[in-house]
């Protein structure tokens, strides 16, 4: 029997793909929205595609702060940018 594949629903572009390909944005219970490179932290999780597009996306339609249920300021959205864009540099 083979084992089921987790699959979560990108908040940019609401595609379903598998965990393994996407990255998981978290609102960590001291407050701070961060990117959880290791999909382990604690927190309340949503999902992204790994491209700055879903990211856009996702800011333009509130699809974080829906998942998250808090206003998201714009500062936030930046940090999450520029760790995409190191994230796509590696």
């Amino acid at each position: 029997m083979s084992k089921k594949v987790p699959f979560r629903q990108c908040v940019g572009c609401g595609e379903m793909k598998s965990k393994k390909e996407m990255l998981r944005v978290l609102k960590t219970p001291e407050g701070p929205i961060v990117l959880d490179v290791t999909g382990k932290k604690n927190g309340r999780g949503a999902y992204l595609c790994k491209s700055e597009e879903c990211l856009k996306k996702a800011r333009k339609n509130k699809g974080l702060e829906r998942s998250f249920k808090i206003s998201i300021p714009d500062a936030v959205y930046e940090e999450l940018e520029k760790e995409f864009s190191e994230l796509e540099t590696e």
